[in-house]
C-alpha cells in the first residue's frame, strides 16, 4: 500500500472517529442536563430531547463526508488496486483532519450550549427557541467544514 493510500483511509478514520465522539460527548452533555431538569419539570420532556439530539449531527457530517470522499476514490481503482498521488492523500488526509476535528469541537460545544439551555428550562425559563438559535452557532462550523470536505472530493 503506498504512502498515498495510507494517508487517505487514515483521514477517513479521523473524519468519521472525531466527528463521532465530539457527538457523542455533545449528546451525553445534554442528557446529563436532560437527567437533571426532568426532576424540576418533566413536562418539558420533548425540548429536552431536541436539544438533547442536536449535538448528533456532527457525527452525521463526518459520516456523509466519509461516503462522499470513499465514493471518489472508487474513481481511483485500476486493476482492483487504489491509485493516488500523494498529493490527493494529502488532500483526503486534511479533509479527515478538519472535518473530523471540527466535528469534535462543534459537537462538544453545541452539547454544551444545549445543556444549558436544558437546565434553564428545567428552572422554568421559556428559553427554547433561544437556545436553539444560539446551538446553531457551534453547528455552523462543522458545516463549513463539511463544505469544505466536499469542494475537497471535488478537486480529486
Amino acid at each position: 500500500m503506498t504512502t498515498a493510500v495510507i494517508l487517505a483511509y487514515v483521514g477517513l478514520a479521523l473524519m468519521v472517529t472525531l466527528a463521532g465522539i465530539g457527538s457523542a460527548i455533545g449528546v451525553s452533555s445534554g442528557g446529563n442536563a436532560t437527567i437533571g431538569a426532568l426532576k424540576k419539570n418533566d413536562e418539558a420532556f420533548g425540548s429536552y430531547m431536541l436539544l438533547s439530539a442536536l449535538p448528533g449531527t456532527q457525527g452525521l457530517y463526518g459520516f456523509a463526508g466519509f461516503f462522499i470522499i470513499n465514493s471518489k476514490l472508487s474513481e481511483f481503482v485500476v486493476d482492483g488496486v487504489l491509485t493516488l498521488s500523494i498529493y490527493q492523500g494529502a488532500a483526503v488526509f486534511a479533509a479527515g483532519i478538519a472535518l473530523g476535528f471540527v466535528g469534535l469541537m462543534s459537537g462538544i460545544k453545541q452539547g454544551s450550549v444545549c445543556a444549558s439551555g436544558i437546565a434553564g428550562i428545567g428552572s422554568g425559563h421559556d428559553i427554547f427557541g433561544k437556545t436553539m438559535v444560539l446551538a446553531v452557532f457551534p453547528e455552523l462550523y462543522a458545516i463549513i467544514a463539511f463544505a469544505a470536505t466536499f469542494l475537497i472530493s471535488a478537486g480529486l
